[in-house]
């Protein structure tokens, strides 16, 4: 097993190479509740059971790339994507990976995404390596990006997705329409937990589920993530793999200039399958949520044209997560609309009792990172009783872009990986939102 293997380096690298984790302070700010400030036309009903998310004032301090969705695998490690920036690898050394396909002079090069194991059951504390980097051409697009990620049975499925058709329009000194979101490629596949892998059959030019993305048009299962349900998956309902993306509708009722990006979109959908090396990249072994019935069951069917939103918000949605909260038997869903992508950017929290919803607000959290966005709650980090989890993200990657300077809020934030330490609010706290956390009864309920 590779985490055996990992034990056994990690014995004998000096401990002066061992650079993975690099601890933050025990608290850096005092807890404070994120004030909930939706938008006028939110169409979501407010959560009654969950009714906030206190801020505690720990977090990490771990200096690497960004795109970090972690999964719980059967051997106790996470694993994770990774890209854009640099991670150790267990020799000391850093290697970089870089999403984009282009050179600055317009040429056409390999785009890189990177693989990571993630060791130790404290978010403070945790041993980060690289386990390497693979090559994936993202023609006819400048950008290939990883996706969702999900380790099951000792395999990993690692899927990428494409961005910005070449050659439309300038953006900065390339010419390319980065914001705009391409197709799921599909997924490549190993059975040695990222020491060697097996390609997607699939291609940017004929993907997955046959969704263009090209010059503006739509896709629905834009830059899906596998809901997490756990160690190995052992939550999932049916033994069922199941991911949401973000997408939107051709003609857009509300258009707006790159309306469907990396970051933000109109509506949120839901696919499953049985997760298999045969399965995964099968789109006939697919299920496509497509609504509910008149006893409000949820419908499943094969054929991608029925498919229907599971959420719908115009000009409001975006980057999509979802993880199942074993103590609370709830599914909380992150949600973040970064609309226009170099700003800052607004997330959300959802919850439901079952992954077809009907979901609820838990809190919007307006300016979150200030430009927080890949949110999702990993479920090894979950406390027992499901109040306590720590919250996964990157930020502020375009500061000082069009000298625009961006703060980090909370405290904590960075561009890489970021564990917030939060503690999900019941109508019967007392800490309000938006003030801090004084009485030292709470302030120790929250530790």
């Amino acid at each position: 097993m590779l985490s055996l293997t990992l034990v056994g380096l990690i014995a004998v690298v000096p401990s002066d190479c061992i650079r993975a984790a690099e601890q933050s302070q025990p608290r850096s700010f005092e807890p404070f509740v994120w004030p909930s400030q939706p938008p006028p036309d939110c169409p979501l009903q407010q959560s009654e059971e969950l009714v906030g998310v206190l801020f505690t004032g720990f977090h990490s301090n771990y200096k690497l790339a960004d795109t970090w969705y972690p999964s719980w695998a059967a051997d106790g490690n996470l694993y994770s994507p990774w890209t854009d920036g640099s991670a150790p690898r267990l020799d000391g050394e850093r290697e970089r990976s870089s999403s984009n396909g282009l050179r600055k002079d317009g040429t056409h090069k390999q785009a890189t995404t990177g693989q990571a194991v993630i060791i130790g059951d404290d978010p403070l504390n945790l041993k980060i390596y690289s386990l390497g980097l693979t090559n994936g051409d993202p023609y006819p697009y400048a950008g290939r990006y990883p996706c969702g990620s999900l380790v099951h049975n000792g395999v990993w499925y690692y899927g990428t997705y494409c961005l910005a058709p070449k050659g439309k329009a300038k953006y900065g000194d390339m010419d390319y329409n980065w914001p705009w979101l391409g197709p799921l490629v599909g997924f490549r596949t190993s059975t040695n937990l990222g020491r060697t892998w097996k390609d997607t059959p699939h291609t940017p030019e004929k993907p997955l589920f046959a969704e263009t993305g090209m010059w503006g048009h739509p896709v629905k299962i834009g830059s899906p993530h596998f809901v997490d349900f756990g160690k190995n998956m052992e939550h999932s309902p049916d033994g069922k793999a199941y991911l949401v993306g973000h997408g939107a509708v051709e003609p857009d009722p509300k258009p707006r200039f790159a309306n469907l990006s990396w970051i933000s979109g109109d509506q949120i959908y839901l696919i499953r399958v049985v997760p298999s090396i045969e399965n995964i990249n099968d789109k006939s072994k697919y299920e496509f949520f497509a609504g509910h019935n008149h006893k409000g069951e949820p419908i499943w069917s094969n054929d991608f044209d029925r498919i229907k939103p599971l959420l719908d918000w115009n000009n409001n949605m975006g980057c999509v997560t979802a993880t199942y909260n074993a103590p609370l038997k709830k599914y909380l869903m992150c949600v973040t609309d970064g609309w226009p992508t170099v700003a800052r950017m607004n997330s959300y929290i959802l919850e439901a009792d079952r992954i077809t919803g009907p979901w609820k607000l838990l809190t919007y959290m307006k300016d979150f990172g200030e430009q927080g966005y890949f949110l999702n709650f990993p479920s090894k980090f979950i406390s027992k009783d499901g109040r306590t989890l720590w919250l996964c993200y990157s930020a502020n990657f375009s500061s000082g872009w069009n000298n625009v300077r961006l703060k980090f809020n909370p405290p904590g934030g960075r561009y890489g990986l970021v564990l917030q330490k939060i503690r999900l609010l019941t109508p019967s706290d007392s800490p309000k939102a938006g003030n801090p956390v004084t009485n030292a009864s709470e302030k120790a309920l929250f530790n």
